[in-house]
């Protein structure tokens, strides 16, 4: 969206998201705890268009975050009520179109991956995945702030562009998870988590995506265009023990349960649990907490309420 409108919307989705807030808090109230309880509200003008997030493995009660392409190459972490508690720049890695963020442990240190695999115009040639090691302290200096890949994957499809805005990783089976966004149904691919070589790598298909839902006759009706576009697929993480993963869209979020053995293409080919999201500022951003014991979603657009998602 340009620039110069940003801030009237702003000004339009303000109260809308203090209104979303408060429903939220009276949900709260009732005796068995809803699906989506609001944790906090992200207030800070820099994250105004908040495409990724992911739980921190280093840091109890953080989370991180990351703005959409065009924006300054930046990580944010961010409390579970939403205050900005520092700002990392990332040098070695623009940011071409940054659409997701992903953490995990591999041997023993804990990562975040960033996904620059947005590709809404379909011409990029390829994509890139980079891979940064959690900063082990967040008070420290601002010159101090600064993060560098570990290593980075550039990466093809192998039929010609897609836009994809969902990432997970899987580092037992040393897997990338890529989710196109606008295809019908959802696919699955993957690219491997340490390629061998520094070469382009090509994405694998693995399979589709089921249970997703399709815009109705009367959403199409009412407005073909957001019916075309609001169970497109924006966001997804593997929960830390890896039996689940949570798909986002637009309008609901998706819980697949992995069986012992099964891999990411058979779960995924399965029923999902389809949880309808409350009104979020174009729902983008998902990842399960510390533990797994549930979900964090946010949107773009600040401000806008930060979202626990109970899953139990």
């Amino acid at each position: 969206m340009p620039r110069p409108l940003r801030d009237p919307l702003r000004q339009l989705l303000m109260p809308l998201a203090v209104f979303a807030a408060l429903a939220l808090l009276a949900a709260c109230s009732v005796q068995k705890p809803p699906f989506a309880q609001l944790s906090g509200m992200l207030m800070d003008e820099r994250l105004d268009e908040v495409s990724g997030l992911a739980a921190s493995r280093t840091h109890e009660d953080v989370l991180w975050m990351l703005d959409d392409g065009g924006n300054t190459p930046q990580l944010f972490a961010i409390g579970t009520r939403g205050q900005l508690l520092a700002t990392f720049r990332v040098d070695g890695a623009a940011n071409t179109d940054w659409e997701d963020l992903a953490a995990f442990d591999l041997d023993g240190r804990h990562y975040l991956m960033i996904a620059d695999t947005g590709d809404n115009g379909g011409l990029r040639r390829s994509l890139q995945l980079h891979v940064i090691e959690e900063p082990a302290a967040l008070d420290v200096p601002a010159s101090k702030r600064v993060l560098r890949p570990a290593w980075s994957i550039a990466f093809r499809w192998p039929d010609g562009a897609r836009d994809c805005e969902a990432i997970a990783v899987d580092p037992v089976l040393g897997q990338v998870l890529l989710i196109s966004k606008k295809r019908t149904p959802p696919e699955l691919f993957a690219v491997p988590l340490r390629p061998r070589d520094d070469a382009v790598q090509t994405a694998a298909k693995l399979g589709t995506l089921a249970g997703v839902p399709l815009p109705t006759e009367e959403e199409l009706q009412a407005n073909p265009r957001m019916a075309r576009i609001r169970h497109q697929v924006t966001s997804s993480d593997i929960a830390p023990d890896r039996n689940r993963i949570a798909v986002m869209t637009y309008s609901e979020v998706l819980l697949y349960r992995r069986r012992d053995r099964q891999g990411w293409a058979e779960a995924l080919a399965g029923k999902p649990v389809v949880h309808e999201l409350p009104w979020l500022p174009q729902a983008e951003a998902i990842g399960w907490a510390e533990g797994g014991r549930g979900l964090f979603a946010t949107g773009e657009f600040a401000p806008a309420p930060l979202l626990y998602l109970n899953t139990d």
